[in-house]
């Protein structure tokens, strides 16, 4: 059989096409990332990385819950526009103790993988319960139900002991015990707030 007719073999039918992407598709994603399981920079933390903290961790749950990531990405890729705007690049070794991960892929809003530290917390608190009064042009929703809705740490603990125990998350027994009374008291909007400060600090 000529090259040509096996060609046509693939042209005329429908599911052998199908067939041959599937495979070519499968066949190029193993050879671009397996390599990744093996690279030191991909599956190790950088240098500095720390666990949240239980307020911390408190407050990334709050930030799914609230649906921030759907407005707010946390993934600068590595091109002038975006690192002269939002800061040094994303990299893997930031994101090994992420679960689920929480880059996103809309931008309403600005980036957030370099806000901790470059906003003070009464600012972050003035723009969660009124963002246009720190930002007047902001299209961001209001959130003042954080500061009255009081965290009581009952499940705070367990948090911390499946990062530890699925994931890797080297937290120490001592944390894991504590990690309840650690919030209890604080209100969500101190746990976001702490959170959002935590966010792109480890890469120096």
């Amino acid at each position: 059989m000529s090259n040509n007719n096996r060609h046509e073999i693939f042209e005329k039918s429908v599911p052998m096409l199908a067939l041959g992407i599937v495979f070519a598709i499968s066949l190029g994603g193993l050879v671009e990332i397996t390599p990744l399981f093996f690279q030191k920079q991909t599956t190790e933390p950088v240098e500095g990385l720390k666990p949240y903290t239980a307020l911390q961790m408190e407050g990334r749950d709050i930030y799914i819950r609230e649906g921030c990531s759907v407005c707010h990405s946390q993934m600068i890729r590595p091109f002038r526009a975006e690192t002269e705007r939002y800061g040094h690049y994303s990299v893997a070794g930031e994101s090994v103790w992420e679960h689920p991960f929480l880059w996103g892929s809309k931008r309403t809003g600005p980036d957030l993988a370099r806000v901790g530290g470059r906003y003070s917390d009464d600012w972050h608190r003035a723009h969660l319960r009124d963002p246009r009064s720190v930002v007047p042009e902001s299209n961001m929703p209001a959130f003042p139900w954080l500061e009255q809705n009081m965290l009581d740490g009952k499940l705070t603990g367990k948090k911390l002991a499946l990062f530890r125990d699925h994931f890797g998350v080297p937290y120490s027994d001592e944390q894991i015990q504590g990690a309840g009374e650690a919030v209890k008291g604080k209100s969500e909007m101190d746990a976001l707030i702490a959170y959002l400060q935590s966010i792109g600090t480890a890469l120096k």
